[in-house]
């Protein structure tokens, strides 16, 4: 079923999960997943993969302890994993054994993964809907955790090779745009050609850098971050070329540059819009010919050997047009190109999948309570339009995380941001006098419809008579309400069909 060399990487790993938990979800009809690898430095289950509704959650050194500070188990995985023993819980808030990880779940099943009578993981599959699996799921699950346990093997004792650090967070499978994204970075880790990385501010240009230095050749030498924009530009040729002492006021030693500190491994520039002409022949050159000139030195230049990436949320065609970039480093550079898209293109389901991970994230962070978030507040959520994107929504749910007093983030513990256009139209609308029940009700209720309006329509390729009939409203109703909730027109004008 699964052939696999010897040896593996860290893109092999990657795809190694994917495919196991594509057969563990097509064998048990299940849409959520995870592959729970034993990390011995940890002392505890990594979530080595995991997947809900299609997304790919990968998330650095997050790991379930076995057992909770009170003695108990730590979830059904934590408990299959220490009695080495299947486990179906049917109904999570009513199992001893039951606590969430990422995602609310109700029912689980469990099966150890198998390795010289010894027990290195987990595999699992969920559902939102009670009494989901049976002993049947358990069967199938622990047959593909048998002929897959070899291959868990290598995956585990690389994993543990590897320096945690250099893992990147990535979510895979956010929308159609990053399918394509993710097929490129998986082709282009592989060589040695420059990558041009392009997108608004916030859509995780650095992560996709770090991604593609993590699945290469070059994963164990040094990854070096430059930002073009953030370094004053009399300095910025120091800093990325090196300097020689006395090579200008205050230069009272010998420097290296950051290519020669990238030297065998990876050079990310960001910003590359805000990078000087004249500077752009040196940069240039050291990408042709791995060729850097300190400023003050009379000797040979050095060799280098380093991959470049760039990043730039500029438009580079049109700056080249106004002679404000050359076009012969713009075309060495983008012989691989990726346009990153903005968190508004995701799938509206999608963008619960992250910020509930970006919760779990800060809770872990600054060891906070917050673990889940009400519906309102999720409504919210899904109703903004994150102009920030995707940084705009980590930094929300960072606040959100902070400001919450017990488990549950409210409405009242996101930022001003997200409330802001809710806020405005209240005001306007009551400014001195106290909401009835059916405005406070419009209000809370505006957000969820719109976010179930948007996913409708998406699942219903916009046409809004499928829409009807799958939500069992009449067209001419939905119509209405779609008008009601200022979707009646599409972005570019159009109506629905």
């Amino acid at each position: 079923m699964l052939t696999l060399d010897e040896t593996l990487n860290a893109s092999e790993t990657g795809s190694l999960g994917r495919r196991i938990m594509d057969v563990a979800l097509e064998r048990t009809g299940a849409r959520h997943g995870a592959i729970m690898l034993w990390d011995e430095r940890a002392q505890g289950l990594a979530i080595d993969f995991h997947v809900v509704n299609g997304v790919v959650v990968t998330i650095p050194d997050d790991v379930v302890p076995v057992y909770t500070d009170y003695g108990g188990y730590n979830g059904v995985a934590a408990y299959c994993y220490a009695t080495n023993a299947p486990y179906v819980c049917v109904d999570g808030p009513t199992d001893p054994h039951y606590a969430p990880y990422y995602f609310d779940s109700v029912s689980i099943a469990a099966v150890p993964i198998p390795y010289q009578d010894r027990c290195i993981g987990v595999i699992s599959v969920s559902s939102k809907e009670s009494h989901a699996f049976d002993r049947s799921t358990t069967d199938a699950l622990t047959e593909l955790a048998a002929k897959s346990a070899k291959f868990l093997r290598r995956a585990q004792l690389y994993r543990e090779s590897q320096q945690s650090s250099g893992r990147p967070f990535l979510i895979k499978g956010l929308s159609p745009g990053w399918l394509e994204v993710e097929r490129r970075i998986e082709r282009v880790s592989a060589t040695t050609a420059p990558v041009l990385i392009t997108g608004e501010s916030g859509t995780g240009k650095e992560l996709t850098a770090h991604a593609i230095h993590f699945n290469s050749q070059r994963s164990d030498k040094p990854f070096v971050t430059v930002n073009c924009a953030a370094i004053p530009e009399t300095l910025l040729e120091s800093v990325l070329f090196g300097h020689r002492k006395g090579a200008f006021t205050g230069a009272s030693s010998d420097k290296l540059g950051e290519f020669t500190r990238a030297d065998g491994g990876t050079l990310f520039l960001d910003e590359l819009g805000e990078l000087p002409i004249p500077l752009q022949a040196k940069v240039l050159r050291a990408v042709e010919d791995g060729e850097v000139q300190p400023l003050g030195s009379d000797s040979a230049p050095l060799h280098v050997d380093v991959r470049l990436i760039a990043a730039t949320n500029r438009d580079l065609p049109k700056m080249m047009a106004d002679g404000d970039f050359r076009s012969d480093l713009y075309f060495r550079l983008s012989v691989m190109t990726m346009e990153l898209p903005p968190l508004r293109s995701y799938k509206r389901g999608n963008l619960e999948v992250l910020a509930r991970v970006f919760v779990k994230q800060a809770a872990s962070r600054h060891r906070a309570t917050a673990r889940s978030i009400s519906p309102e507040a999720m409504g919210r959520l899904m109703a903004h339009d994150y102009p920030g994107n995707v940084r705009e929504l980590k930094n929300a749910m960072e606040h959100a995380v902070i400001m919450a007093s017990g488990e549950m983030i409210t409405v009242d513990d996101l930022p001003r941001t997200i409330l802001a256009e809710e806020s405005s139209r209240a005001t306007a609308a009551k400014p001195e006098e106290e909401p009835t029940l059916a405005e406070l009700r419009e209000r809370w209720l505006a957000p969820l419809e719109r976010a179930y309006l948007r996913e409708l329509l998406e699942r219903s390729g916009g046409n809004v008579r499928r829409a009807a009939r799958k939500s069992g409203l009449n067209p001419v109703t939905l119509y209405r309400l779609l008008e009601k909730r200022g979707m009646g027109r599409s972005r570019d004008g159009r109506r629905p069909n």
